[in-house]
């Protein structure tokens, strides 16, 4: 049995959640009101007492942005108990029966798992499904009077094997993402080839159907912006339809009652503590769409910061750079012009090329979103790994030392650097181990 252990999320303040330091005052203001928007709680209609957002269902899997993306601060990954700030349980095991939901909880979800979504790999009659398909639906609360829509036949797609999970990607610093030209991240690709090829690491691109820019966020990279991201997930994880994603979901009788979208831009303040309350005048967030607040606040935060650097932790910085780790889990990339005060020609730390990799049949989803297939996932980003609680796609493990050897199975690019990893000798493994949790 090996000696070398994974340290744990590191202990401490949160490394992240604050808005981006060179940011000017109205900057500021603009994350902070998002940031406010993003931890608003979404009930039917907004007239639940402590749940003013509107639009929640007909089915949902979380009921505010900042319930799933909550560790280690609001915008992070996925919460759960045994996290060294405050412990917080699965969030959705509550929501479940919240408001007089007559919903049961899935067997995959647990007090002390992570947050996650559902797909189906196949329809019911054989056909490739890949969707999500959300935990819970409105009815039985006590502001959905009427609507009869089951939950999905979650035990059956669980005997059959025909579920797989995605948990919250963190969003901190995703502006800077969103401000790399693609000429950097070909160029970041260009600069590695050979070394590459040299452990059969090929390395593409996921782009946009329409115009063949790179696409660069989510799991499977298939989002082209943070906007579009925000969009998406504000429908399908809330059920709320909005200006991107204009039609409701599982929009069936008895279970609709709002018009659609249901976020969009504001032609009044709707904000009640401000002055300008019911008038034309308000600041960029007050009349700007929920979607619009999530993508500012996502674009505007701030990464998340390293812990503090030992002997070990710059040994295992070396070995992650010549075991080949850094040949996809770039450490720096350089932003482009950024209409964002200090982003421009700013240098970051993401740890990854956001590029796609094939990492084989042990951790194929089955799922094709635009040019990633089954196998293929974005390369993902490691800063604020220190303080993540789960790691890899479905959030399957809470160790490093399985998240790595997970990368390794038939068909896997990573399949060369997780041998060499291997063949180092407990103390180097152990250097690495804390290299990746001082992320």
């Amino acid at each position: 049995m090996n000696a070398q252990t994974d340290p744990g999320p590191r202990t401490g303040p949160p490394s992240a959640g604050g808005f981006y330091p060179t940011l000017n005052s109205n900057e500021q203001l603009l994350f902070t009101q998002a940031l406010q928007r993003f931890q608003e709680v979404d009930s039917v209609s907004g007239a639940i007492a402590g749940e003013p957002g509107v639009g929640l269902g007909p089915t949902y899997n979380g009921n505010s942005c900042s319930q799933c993306h909550a560790q280690p601060a609001v915008g992070g990954s996925s919460p759960g108990l045994g996290s060294p700030q405050d412990a917080i349980a699965n969030p959705q095991v509550a929501l479940a029966t919240l408001d007089g939901a007559a919903n049961s909880v899935p067997s995959f979800i647990t007090a002390n798992g992570p947050v996650r979504e559902a797909r189906f790999l196949k329809n019911s009659n054989g056909t490739a499904d890949g969707g999500v398909h959300d935990l819970y639906t409105v009815q039985g609360r006590s502001d959905a009077a009427g609507c009869t829509l089951a939950q999905p036949d979650f035990a059956t797609a669980v005997a059959n094997n025909n579920l797989i999970f995605r948990i919250p990607t963190p969003l901190f610093g995703l502006g800077l993402v969103e401000a790399t030209p693609d000429s950097v991240l070909q160029a970041n690709l260009t600069a590695t080839a050979s070394a590459r090829a040299a452990l059969k690491i090929a390395d593409v691109f996921n782009t946009s159907g329409n115009d063949g820019t790179i696409t660069r966020f989510g799991w499977k990279a298939q989002n082209k912006s943070v906007l579009m991201f925000s969009g998406e997930a504000y429908n399908v994880e809330m059920g709320v339809s909005n200006e991107l994603f204009p039609n409701e979901r599982s929009a069936v009788l008895g279970c609709v009652f709002n018009n659609s979208p249901e976020d969009s831009t504001n032609l009044l303040n709707g904000n009640a503590s401000s002055q300008n309350f019911g008038t034309t005048v308000g600041t960029a967030s007050e009349m700007s769409s929920d979607i619009v607040n999530f993508a500012a606040f996502s674009r505007l935060s701030a990464p998340a910061s390293s812990g503090t650097q030992t002997l070990s932790t710059q040994t295992g910085a070396s070995l992650f750079v010549s075991l080949g780790c850094s040949l996809c889990h770039s450490p720096t990339l350089t932003t482009g012009p950024s209409s964002f005060t200090g982003m421009s020609n700013a240098t970051y730390n993401p740890y990854s090329d956001f590029a796609l990799q094939n990492m084989g049949s042990g951790l194929s989803d089955g799922v094709t979103q635009g040019a990633a297939g089954p196998k293929q996932f974005r390369t993902a980003p490691l800063w604020g790994l220190g303080q993540r609680l789960f790691f890899l796609h479905d959030g399957r493990t809470t160790d490093l030392i399985q998240a790595i050897e997970s990368h390794n199975s038939s068909g896997s690019e990573a399949n060369q650097v997780v041998k060499k990893y291997n063949g180092l000798n407990s103390s180097q493994q152990q250097d690495l181990l804390n290299f990746l949790r001082s992320l």
